[in-house]
């Protein structure tokens, strides 16, 4: 192999990483403020890139679709967590069968809609970046700096404001927090809709580079369930601690032997970090639920 092939290797996974992190890191938040298990996550995902797919029928363009993406998903989140999700809230269990009962109807509704078969999206920019020895293509860059920014504009939001204070004051002890004053029913409404927006948002942004049909936030889901075991709670590095592992690893051994072989070694992995680190690679002791 040589040094550009590693190079474009390293570049690959850095952008699986990063996409990974987003998704996982909706899923970390929802879990560490509500103590809810969305397994309707993937299906968010799913609905930001049939967003996109919608817009640019409608004559929109791609960059369009990828705005609305986000606050499009929040609005479903919001109307998820009002109809079913605050009726299971501290029922841990409860609420895996509930987002599984939700996303079985997302699903199927976009299958009736849109068809079982799968869709295709134009790339939006098809240029590509000149690297000693390379090229790599201008979008996937783009989706690595997109990735960056929202990571780091939610570690902003939840570590540099007042919002971010009374939300780890909820997360820390929700029945102190609200005996101080605040309305901890609308920090679940918000952190819901906000980690569904985060899942959104990476499902628009990768729709131009995989087949957009009714299973595809699947893909995502048990990656993103693994890494925020893997990173642990009570961060936002978490997460993408948890990504970077297994992202790695996952495009190290697809490109060395299969992508079933990476699949096999991401789970095994898996297995083992739980094994030794039962509170995640950097989890922290947060409320109990």
């Amino acid at each position: 192999m040589t040094g550009a092939d590693l190079a474009i290797l390293a570049l690959d996974v850095a952008g699986y990483v990063l996409i990974l992190t987003l998704v996982a890191l909706g899923l970390a938040i929802i879990f560490g403020l509500l103590r809810v298990i969305s397994m309707a996550h993937g299906e968010f995902l799913m609905l930001g890139a049939y967003l996109v797919l919608v817009v640019e029928g409608a004559g929109g363009s791609f960059w369009l679709g990828l705005a609305l993406a986000g606050p499009a998903v929040a609005l479903v989140g919001l109307l998820v967590e009002a109809v079913v999700i605050r009726r299971v809230y501290r029922r841990l269990l409860d609420t895996i069968l509930a987002t599984w009962g939700v996303s079985l109807v997302i699903r199927q509704a976009v299958t009736l809609v849109f068809g079982p078969a799968s869709h295709s999206i134009d790339l939006p920019v098809d240029a590509a970046v000149a690297f000693p020895g390379f090229e790599y293509p201008v979008y996937r860059l783009f989706i690595m700096a997109l990735s960056l920014a929202l990571v780091g504009a939610t570690a902003w939001l939840f570590f540099a404001t007042r919002f971010g204070l009374a939300a780890r004051a909820v997360i820390a002890d929700r029945d102190m927090a609200a005996c101080l004053g605040y309305d901890t029913r609308a920090f679940d409404r918000a952190t819901f809709a906000y980690g569904s927006a985060l899942a959104g948002v990476a499902g628009a942004a990768m729709a131009p580079l995989i087949s957009v049909d009714p299973q595809m936030g699947v893909g995502f889901l048990v990656p993103a369930f693994l890494s925020v075991l893997v990173g642990g709670l009570g961060s936002i590095a978490g997460p993408l601690a948890g990504a970077g592992t297994l992202g790695a690893i996952d495009g190290l051994v697809a490109r060395a032997l299969s992508p079933v072989w990476a699949q096999v070694a991401v789970l095994a992995i898996a297995v083992v970090l739980i094994r030794l680190f039962p509170k995640g690679l950097l989890g922290r002791r947060g409320r109990s639920p």
